[in-house]
């Protein structure tokens, strides 16, 4: 079991966003911001905000290695994450809480939402004044922003990477409290299209070979 969880908490940290509830810490230093970065960071939040529904494809890498998959983003609150074969996990946020599902081990685990910087990305009413921003920089044609949770400052930080123009989330990494690292990075962004309800709704996928067994005993 404590494999499991080591390895449920692993594929989270890197395409959900987990990490685990901490004990309260000395907030980080904030960045110096400039008024053309907090113009910036309005300009990020009203893009975010502005994100209903988005497919994409990503591509992680991380301690645990690379791998590939489809997500799905249903604004507030809902999430689906497919990886490709032979990855057998699928991740999903339905509003309360983030399921894994590891349809090889046939084992579910789930967690709080709101207890995961994911929350940042699928909160409905995104804003920067919620959270501190450590660092902002720009590169060319790229804009990068780190933060971390200011009720959970030494639970991780998550850096986001985006394209200016046209303004565009690209890529996310999360540093986690043990410091590995992990890299999303995003492709093939559609947006505003009808998603199934279907995709974020939870349901024991295991339960009827759980019952079967118990049957055959």
């Amino acid at each position: 079991m404590k494999s499991l969880l080591h390895r449920c908490r692993n594929w989270l940290a890197g395409i959900v966003l987990l990490v685990p509830l901490a004990a309260p810490a000395a907030p980080p230093t904030p960045a110096t911001l400039t008024p053309q970065d907090q113009a910036e960071l309005q300009r990020i939040a009203g893009y975010l905000n502005n994100i209903r529904t988005m497919s994409a494809r990503f591509q992680q890498a991380g301690g645990n290695g690379a791998s590939s998959g489809r997500m799905w983003v249903q604004r507030p609150g809902r999430m689906r994450f497919e990886y490709d074969p032979p990855n057998p996990v699928i991740l999903l946020a339905d509003t309360f809480y983030i399921y894994h599902y590891d349809r090889q081990l046939q084992q579910v685990q789930k967690v709080g939402l709101k207890s995961t910087p994911a929350w940042f990305l699928l909160r409905d009413g995104i804003s920067f004044a919620d959270v501190i921003v450590t660092r902002m920089e720009r590169g060319p044609n790229l804009i990068r922003v780190s933060v971390v949770e200011s009720n959970q400052p030494d639970a991780g930080s998550l850096t986001m990477v985006f394209s200016e123009n046209p303004l565009a989330l690209r890529q996310w990494t999360v540093i986690d409290q043990q410091g590995r690292t992990t890299h999303v990075t995003l492709s093939d962004l559609q947006f505003g299209m009808a998603l199934d309800p279907k995709l974020f709704q939870y349901s024991d996928p295991f339960a009827g070979s759980r019952r079967d067994g118990l049957s055959s005993q």
